[in-house]
């Protein structure tokens, strides 16, 4: 393997520790090229099983251009995006050969241009068919339900059929509704919670795992020869469905609250044909408040997401079921309470699906996911195991909006105020993440999988201006966490058909750090680049050692590393210095032996004394910094950081009144 897993830190071939940097390739391999499955396209849903994968994330003969550039960029270490739908959306057992052929290409030319990558089991809230990505359409046909019922039935809501009202994050509000629930329910846990529902004489859980796990095992067998493939993903954003809920008919557990959300009772109600008054969030953050939601119809001409031959999978549990007027009534409430999700259920997925992948390549990495922001399962000897959790700056996420001086600890729901210590924030929150591989894996390597900004932020008003400075201090203060906290990531996303007007093409998202709307010049490797004053930096790639600090200042073009060197290593330690951020060059100073710089290659190779003792290497712009503020400018910010909290107050109080 070229990149092992050795305690904490992630090792190469000479025995080097990596730093690994990258990106999610990409948004746009969650749909299908053909036909083209844009969710802002309505007709994007109509072909169901005859669809095809090939060219995404992007043909073939694009590859070169796109890898070039990213490699230019620093970011070789790729987290590749593949659905379960891209590799077996015709039926159960019949797999796209022509896409493995396609990826397997890929991955070939990837590993031409030196670049690693994990494959990435891409899954949000289930399926494209219930708003997301992921499985096949044929998953809800052999559970018994309806696709073309979803939306009327509240069953799970779609941009394709919703276009000029689908709010930012609207997609995520459906892991609240009843089509991913109960697919989620039955994939995890139908053995427990539904063990008389089969298909072909095997239980719903282990019909739909066996299947997810062979297809990626497939794909495993067709890829296990190249050299840059590095390891697995066991499924993007798990989800627990219905386990674990502690009372179906309340709402307070539920992460994402927007426009009409209704209880799980509710859901299921609504699912069997009964037409329910649900609470209405409208904006979040502002209806979310004490007596702010209202109340809203859903499903009044009585339409049932099962289909019409089936009968509901929970009825049958006895979970619900009608009263002497003929109306339902929730029976058990507690049904799925007072069981452990991760431990119980994702625990045993994730070491079945390891098992399958290390039958093919026994020294793979399994990249572990969680629910997002939950701690993973506990593990008693991780072996080959990697924690790979996400992280979004959620008030950035949400309303697209950003300032530097003003954030939200969604936590706590209380604002952070000034820019020091919103970095601190972030520092706190994605240092959690390696507290949680301490205390549930222990002492494996963290790769924050995902993390971004909207790239549209603020109305989009940088697609006319062209300046994208907002955007990067957004980043900054994320990238700047991750340097502190020395960890790996793959940052979401680059997609090379992003465009200006639809975004990633799914679900009005817009995350993609490369556009063609933004590539004036094509000849520049850098045009189409956005706010890459701060995805491009410079950090330590290889080191000799063990990192101890690294830190990097773009104001003043400043750049530290520090590490405790390995005198039984005989290779050198590598800095990638984007000349980017050095327009008028740079000086490089060590705190012992040799260095030297490689301005065409973008490296400094550092090779320190043989003492097995701290080394530094500090690499300064000649470009003089620009002046600090006057205590009078940081004044006036803070006065117009009071004036924007008390406009939010004044906004929120006239919309409760509403």
């Amino acid at each position: 393997m070229p990149i092992t897993a050795e305690g904490r830190w992630f090792k190469d071939e000479t025995g080097r520790t990596r730093i690994l940097r990258g990106v999610n390739l990409s948004g746009g391999s969650k749909l299908p090229a053909q036909p083209l499955g844009y969710t802002h396209l309505p007709e994007s849903l109509d072909e169901r099983r005859d669809v095809s994968f090939v060219g995404r994330p992007f043909p073939l003969e694009e590859a070169d251009e796109h890898f070039l550039r990213l490699k230019h960029w620093g970011l070789d270490f790729l987290r590749l995006v593949v659905t379960w739908e891209a590799l077996e959306h015709e039926a159960p057992g019949s797999y796209d050969e022509a896409f493995l052929d396609y990826i397997e290409a890929l991955v070939e030319k990837a590993h031409e241009r030196d670049i690693n990558l994990f494959i990435d089991p891409h899954q949000d809230v289930w399926s494209r068919f219930s708003g997301g990505d992921g499985a096949p359409a044929w998953t809800f046909d052999i559970v018994g339900l309806e696709i073309d019922n979803f939306e009327a039935t509240g069953a799970a809501l779609l941009h394709q059929q919703r276009l000029d009202r689908f709010p930012q994050l609207m997609w995520a509000s459906n892991y609240n509704r009843f089509a991913p629930q109960t697919m989620f329910t039955l994939f995890f846990g139908g053995n427990c919670f539904a063990p008389g529902r089969k298909c072909e004489g095997e239980t719903l859980q282990d019909f739909l795992q066996a299947h997810y796990i062979k297809a990626f095992q497939h794909l495993a067998k067709r890829i296990a020869h190249l050299p840059n493939v590095v390891g697995f993903g066991s499924m993007n954003e798990p989800s627990a469905g219905l386990i674990g809920v502690q009372d179906l008919r309340a709402t307070d557990h539920l992460l994402v609250k927007l426009e009409i959300t209704p209880s799980p009772a509710e859901a299921i109600f609504l699912a069997n044909g009964f037409e329910q008054e649900c609470l209405d969030f409208g904006q979040p953050l502002i209806d979310q408040l004490p007596g702010n939601a209202k109340k809203a119809t859903i499903n009044p001409r009585g339409l049932r997401a099962w289909k019409d031959d089936c009968e509901d999978i929970w009825r049958e549990q006895g979970i619900w079921d009608l009263d002497k007027h003929g109306l339902p009534r929730m029976l058990r409430p507690g049904h799925f309470a007072r069981v452990n999700f991760a431990q119980d259920f994702l625990k045993p997925f994730t070491e079945r699906f390891a098992a399958a992948i290390h039958e093919v390549m026994p020294d793979a990495l399994i990249f572990i996911e969680s629910e997002p922001l939950a701690p993973p399962p506990q593990y008693r000897s991780p072996s080959k195991m990697v924690y790979a959790p996400h992280f979004y700056d959620g008030a950035t996420l949400f309303t697209k909006r950003f300032h530097p001086q003003v954030n939200i600890n969604p936590f706590k729901m209380r604002p952070v105020i000034g820019g020091d210590n919103i970095k601190a924030y972030m520092q706190r929150q994605i240092g959690r993440f390696r507290e949680y591989a301490d205390a549930c894996m222990g002492d494996v390597p963290v790769v924050m999988g995902e993390f971004g900004i909207p790239f549209d932020l603020n109305g989009a008003a940088a697609y006319e201006t062209g300046d994208f400075s907002e955007q990067a201090c957004a980043l900054e203060y994320q990238l700047g966490a991750l340097d502190a906290h020395l960890m790996a990531y793959t940052q979401w996303n680059y997609t090379p058909d992003n465009s200006n007007e639809h975004g990633d093409n799914w679900n009005g998202e817009d995350l993609s750090i490369f556009s063609r709307d933004q590539q004036h010049d094509p000849s520049d490797i850098d045009s189409g680049g956005r706010a890459l004053s701060a995805v491009v930096r410079p950090y330590a790639r290889k080191i000799a050692g063990e990192p101890l600090n690294m830190r990097f200042d773009p104001a003043r073009g400043l750049f530290t590393f520090s590490f405790r060197g390995d005198s039984r290593l005989a290779d050198p330690t590598e800095i990638y210095v984007p000349n980017s951020q050095y327009p008028d060059g740079y000086r490089v100073e060590v705190s012992d032996g040799e260095f030297e710089v490689l301005e065409d290659e973008q490296r400094v190779i550092y090779r320190h004394s043989d003492k097995d003792m701290p080394h530094m290497i500090r690499i300064v712009s000649k470009t003089p910094p620009p002046p600090e503020l006057s205590p009078y400018d940081k004044l006036a910010i803070i006065g117009l950081v009071a004036l924007f909290l008390l406009f939010l107050l004044g906004r929120g109080g006239k919309q409760g009144k509403k």
